[in-house]
C-alpha cells in the first residue's frame, strides 16, 4: 500500500461524500495503490450507514465505528493502527483543507519523517485565529519546539512514525513535538485553507484551549524521558 488518508469524522455527514471525491482524484494522480479510511467517533447524524454503503461501493474505502464518542485523539490513534499505506495522510472531515496539498507535503519526503500543513491563510473567524496563535506560542515556548500550526489536520507521516506513537487523550495537538521527541525529522509547509461549506465545528475555542494548556506540561515532562535506544549494528 503506497498511502493511507485518515480521517476522523463526527457529524460529517454532508461532507463525506466530496471528500471521498477529493481524495480519489488527488490520488489517483500520484498513487498507484491507496486507502481512505474514516474513523467514525460515534456519529448520530447517518454518517454510520452512509459509510457502511460507501464501503460497500468502493474497495478503497474502509469505515470503522467507535461504539461511542470517544474524541479526536481517539480517532486518530485508530486511524494510524489501521493504516497499511507506506505514506499516511492525516486529515479532517469538514473539507477545510485539500487533498492535493498532499504532493506539496510530499516533496520533503523521504528527507523528513513528518511534514506539517501550516495554514497559509485561515478561514476560522478572530476569535479562532487568536486562540491558535495564543496557544501555538505558549505550545512552543514550554516545549521548545517551533512549529507554528500543529492545529492544521493537514500532516503527512512515514509509516514508522504513526506506528510509534502512543496516543492520551489531547495528545494530538502535539504531533509534530511527539516525533521530534523521538529522533524523526519534521517540517512545516504552507498549505491552502477554505472556509467550512457543511456542518458545523465541534470544537469550543476556551474549553478546548483550557485542555490544551494542562496537556502541554504532560508532553514537557516526556521531552527528557523519552526512549530513543538504538542497537549497535
Amino acid at each position: 500500500m503506497e498511502i493511507s488518508a485518515v480521517i476522523p469524522v463526527y457529524n460529517e455527514k454532508d461532507n463525506i461524500l466530496p471528500m471521498v471525491e477529493r481524495i480519489e482524484k488527488a490520488f489517483q494522480r500520484g498513487f498507484k495503490d491507496y486507502e481512505i479510511i474514516f474513523i467514525n467517533d460515534g456519529s448520530n447524524d447517518g454518517s454510520y450507514e452512509l459509510l457502511n454503503d460507501l464501503m460497500n461501493k468502493n474497495k478503497c474505502v474502509k469505515a470503522y465505528h467507535f461504539t461511542k464518542n470517544n474524541g479526536q485523539s481517539a480517532g486518530i490513534d485508530a486511524g494510524f493502527k489501521k493504516a497499511q499505506g507506506d505514506l499516511i495522510l492525516m486529515m479532517d472531515g469538514d473539507l477545510q483543507t485539500d487533498p492535493e496539498d498532499v504532493y506539496e507535503l510530499l516533496k520533503f519526503i523521504p528527507e523528513y519523517d513528518m511534514v506539517n500543513g501550516k495554514r497559509a491563510t485561515r478561514e476560522d473567524g478572530f476569535k479562532r485565529k487568536l486562540a491558535s496563535k495564543i496557544g501555538n506560542g505558549f505550545r512552543n515556548f514550554v516545549t521548545g519546539d517551533n512549529i507554528q500550526d500543529t492545529g492544521c489536520p493537514l500532516k503527512l507521516f512515514k509509516k514508522e512514525v504513526v506506528k510509534s506513537y502512543k496516543l492520551f487523550n489531547g495528545m494530538h495537538r502535539f504531533l509534530p513535538t511527539l516525533a521530534r521527541y523521538m529522533g524523526y525529522k519534521v517540517t512545516e509547509v504552507p498549505v491552502r485553507h477554505y472556509d467550512r461549506l457543511h456542518g458545523e465545528s465541534k470544537y469550543r475555542v476556551f474549553g478546548r484551549g483550557f485542555k490544551a494548556f494542562k496537556d502541554v506540561f504532560a508532553v514537557r515532562w516526556m521531552k527528557n524521558r523519552v526512549l530513543t535506544w538504538k542497537i549497535e549494528e
